[in-house]
C-alpha cells in the first residue's frame, strides 16, 4: 500500500509541474514555434524535474530550448508562486524525440494506407529508406 501512495504522489507531482510549466509557456512564449509539454519526469527526491517538449513546426526545438533555458529562473519562480510544493525543483528541458518518432511512424502508416496494391517487400524497402533518411537528418542536427 505504501508503494501505491508513492506512485500517486509521483503522478500528482509530475502532473502539477506539467500543468504549471505549460501555463507559463502559453502565457510567456512566442507562438512561433508553438511549444507543447509532452512529458515530465522527476527524480526520486523530487528536487529535479525534466520537462520534455515538442514544437510546431518541426525543426524549431533548439529555439524553444534556448527560450526555456533562458527562462528557467522565471519558470521556477512561477512554479513557486502557483504551487504549494515544499521543495521548489530544479527544472531541465529536453526535446521529446520519442514523440517525434511516433509522429513519423504515423506518417509512414498513413502513406502505406494510401498506397494500396504495393507488395510487402516494397513497403519494407520504403520504410527502411525513410528511416535511414530521417536518422541522417537527426544526426546532422545533433
Amino acid at each position: 500500500m505504501n508503494k501505491q501512495l508513492n506512485y500517486d504522489k509521483h503522478d500528482r507531482a509530475t502532473s502539477l509541474i506539467r500543468e504549471v510549466v505549460a501555463t507559463y509557456i502559453r502565457n510567456e512564449a512566442n507562438t512561433t514555434p508553438l511549444i507543447t509539454v509532452t512529458n515530465v519526469t522527476v527524480s526520486p527526491d523530487y528536487r529535479k524535474y525534466t520537462v520534455y517538449i515538442t514544437t510546431l513546426p518541426d525543426g524549431r526545438e533548439e529555439d524553444a530550448l534556448i527560450f526555456l533555458k533562458r527562462s528557467a529562473t522565471d519558470i521556477r519562480g512561477f512554479v513557486k508562486k502557483h504551487t504549494k510544493l515544499k521543495i521548489i525543483p530544479h527544472l531541465e528541458f529536453a526535446v521529446d524525440y520519442g514523440e517525434r518518432h511516433r509522429q513519423h511512424i504515423d506518417e509512414i502508416a498513413a502513406d502505406i494506407d494510401a498506397q494500396d496494391g504495393i507488395s510487402p517487400e516494397a513497403v519494407i524497402e520504403r520504410l527502411l529508406e525513410s528511416g535511414n533518411e530521417k536518422l541522417g537528418t537527426e544526426e546532422k542536427d545533433n
